[in-house]
């Protein structure tokens, strides 16, 4: 996947450190063979004007783990961790504004399946 961003150092960053990626030798970001690359625009404003057009969602396998992971970076939450039924979701919104959504789904929903 690749995010455009008017200051491609710091959403980076931001990514690699908020979900732990690792760097490739190219500087894209490898999160557990998910790759993200995040590349320096100037066709893009710096904040996302419809941060709901596009949703980055991450499979985790504790959401209360990755979310208190990420309050030590002092992330900026649209909705905190919360139980959905099928699942425990939450969304937090990455410095340009996209927003970033956990999913940790409960064992009974695959089941189903």
């Amino acid at each position: 996947m690749l995010l455009g961003s008017a200051d491609a150092e710091r959403l980076k960053a931001w990514y690699r450190d908020g979900f732990r990626a690792k760097v490739d030798g190219y500087g894209n970001l490898d999160l557990g063979g998910f790759g993200l690359v995040i590349e320096q625009r100037d066709d893009v404003a710096a904040k996302n004007a419809e941060p709901g057009r596009h949703i980055v969602n991450f499979a985790v396998d504790d959401i209360e783990a990755a979310a208190a992971h990420l309050r030590t970076l002092d992330v900026d939450w649209l909705v905190d961790p919360e139980d959905r039924g099928i699942g425990w979701f939450a969304t937090l919104i990455d410095p340009d504004g996209n927003y970033v959504q956990l999913i940790q789904m409960k064992p009974e929903y695959y089941a189903q399946k």
